[in-house]
């Protein structure tokens, strides 16, 4: 299984949104690295799902439910992906940006030294620490 953070903001598709779907199409990524990290998640990979801009925090773990297929909203551009998460639960504890920056496991993420990336992929043992965080 692989690990990874997908961004949204959370005045555009928040966390409560996803859990009240139940389900969601991934669209809307227009970044080359972004769209490879969408092609490379697998059925039952876990997601950190972070609220940016506002909050600038992960406040729960999805799954990947269906994985890369041409994105609906790419106008026929079939370079452009898009994947299905489902809600797997919320963090009882948001971790922020900040928490992120201030441990040397999470501070050597992509959300950290890349954070215009809006998929990225983040390792086991980070993954555990952003849970033990959020525990």
């Amino acid at each position: 299984m692989q690990h990874w953070i997908a961004k949204s903001e959370p005045e555009v598709y928040p966390w409560s949104q996803l859990v009240a779907d139940r389900s969601t199409a991934w669209t809307g990524i227009r970044s080359a690295e972004a769209r490879n990290n969408l092609r490379a998640k697998r059925l039952g990979d876990r997601v950190l799902f972070y609220h940016s801009n506002t909050g600038k925090e992960v406040v729960g773990v999805a799954a990947v439910v269906r994985e890369a297929y041409a994105d609906p909203t790419a106008e026929g551009d079939p370079r452009w992906l898009a994947v299905d998460l489902a809600p797997v639960q919320p963090l009882s504890r948001p971790v922020t940006l900040a928490a992120f920056k201030a441990d040397p496991l999470l501070a050597d993420t992509k959300l950290v030294k890349q954070g215009r990336v809006s998929v990225s992929p983040i390792s086991a043992a980070q993954f555990a620490r952003v849970m033990a965080l959020g525990a």
